[in-house]
């Protein structure tokens, strides 16, 4: 059932660190681990990155392509980005 799955999606993206992975493969895709925790800032550590990777990509969110020793990360489903649209509006009038 489609409602399931957008539950699954949904869970497998309700974390602050999580959409911010969306918003910079957004604009930066593919993504190693490391490349990835650069752009959030000093206090990524890669384990909890790697984590939360994992679960998106488990979850359908994400795909990854090995490359040598390096795991690069994509949005599975671009058309996932649309939510920030539908959402953004809302955080202005907070």
């Amino acid at each position: 059932m489609q409602l399931s799955h957008t539950a699954k999606v949904l869970k497998a993206i309700a974390h602050p660190v999580k959409l911010e992975i969306l918003s910079i493969l957004a604009e930066k895709e593919p993504l190693d681990v490391s490349s990835l925790c650069a752009h959030v800032g000093m206090e990524c550590q890669i384990s909890m990155m790697s984590h939360h990777l994992s679960k998106m990509k488990d979850n359908g969110v994400l795909l990854s392509e090995k490359r040598g020793k390096q795991v690069f990360y994509r949005i599975a489903d671009r058309t996932l980005l649309n939510l920030f649209k539908c959402i953004e509006p809302m955080d202005e009038a907070l």
